[in-house]
């Protein structure tokens, strides 16, 4: 066995790696032509779904054949494309749909970010504000207000994605009141309140956010009457007078504003009062691919990062918190529970 056939597997895994942003390129187009949609549940040659999505056929067949390649559609015997469990994530009527989190984490300022990682791997910080001339998201929502839209679909539907697994497993058990900090339209929030019917609710977000709440809490809905829509910025203030403090994925921004923000529960909670925290760590479970992914764009765009469970724990305690308990939501979340000083 020559060198150059036995090196000849990791000489292609390098090349495909190296070509892995058409990955995400082809998951973008998918959805922006709306690939999903339109090939239903009957299987369809490349030329009916150019006609159905307004695309030209060979050029449509190249991106089709590129994305079974990731088991994103497949092909029949017949040459015809046909669903799978992956491109059924796509459609826009799917209840546990990505699309948009697709769209979000592939926007086109994306890409110039992802070329100047050496920049930020040396200087440890963001390239975003050298590049645009503003903090990441006050940019978003003044330059791109549709990549804004875009980011609270995605958070509405990451919210749907893990809300029903983190109710299941999230301690409440003698809370009488939860706040969800950061919770966005309340997903998280409305599904604690159906697991624990003996809970009062607060949901605690930008204004703009909170104007967009979740049906089920805003008045009339189902939960209204167990619930108070409250905006702020956590790195200002906290509710008071709540037994439980829910953190989901906030506190990936820089380390000393993730203390800011616990040291004001820490200043403005009574004794003994819960902090859960879910994020995604880096170093364990089976998602570390998405987490580390996750952990270098929030290097880029805001100077903050995924953790590792010890760093993590790390935080929590740096802010005067005790920690209780560390444990999976899922293949990708973990739960810290931590309580105030008694």
């Amino acid at each position: 066995m020559t060198s150059e056939t036995s090196t000849e597997p990791q000489v292609l895994g390098v090349l495909e790696r190296a070509l892995s942003a058409s990955c995400a390129a082809s998951l973008r187009a998918a959805v922006k032509l709306g690939l999903a949609d339109a090939l239903g549940g009957t299987p369809a040659t490349a030329d009916d779904l150019a006609a159905a999505v307004g695309a030209e056929p060979d050029a449509l067949r190249r991106l089709l054949r590129s994305l079974t390649c990731y088991e994103v559609f497949a092909e029949d015997t017949e040459g015809r494309f046909v669903q799978t469990e992956v491109s059924r994530l796509l459609r826009t009527d799917a209840p546990d749909g990505l699309d948009q989190l697709v769209l979000w984490m592939t926007e086109p300022w994306t890409w110039e970010l992802w070329g100047r990682l050496d920049e930020s791997v040396r200087t440890g910080k963001d390239v975003f504000v050298d590049l645009h001339g503003r903090e990441f998201f006050d940019h978003v929502h003044t330059a791109w207000p549709e990549s804004a839209e875009v980011f609270d679909r995605a958070m509405t539907q990451a919210s749907r994605q893990s809300a029903t697994a983190i109710a299941g497993v999230l301690p409440l058990s003698g809370a009488r009141t939860v706040a969800d900090i950061g919770g966005g339209q309340g997903f998280l929030l409305a599904s604690l309140l159906e697991h624990h019917p003996d809970v009062q609710g607060i949901l605690f977000d930008r204004p703009d956010v909170i104007a967009g709440a979740d049906a089920r809490l805003r008045e009339g809905g189902a939960l209204a009457e167990r619930v108070r829509l409250l905006s702020g910025d956590c790195r200002e203030e906290v509710p008071a007078d709540v037994d439980a403090y829910v953190f989901k994925n906030i506190l990936g921004m820089n380390d000393e504003d993730a203390v800011v923000v616990l040291g004001n529960v820490m200043r403005t909670a009574r004794p003994g009062a819960r902090v859960i925290i879910v994020e995604n760590l880096v170093d364990d479970g089976a998602g570390q691919r998405f987490s580390t992914a996750m952990d270098l764009r929030m290097l880029l765009t805001v100077g903050g990062r995924k953790h590792t469970r010890q760093g993590l724990v790390a935080l929590v305690e740096r802010a005067g918190l005790a920690v209780r308990d560390v444990r999976p939501v899922n293949s990708y979340q973990h739960m810290i529970e931590a309580t105030t000083p008694v």
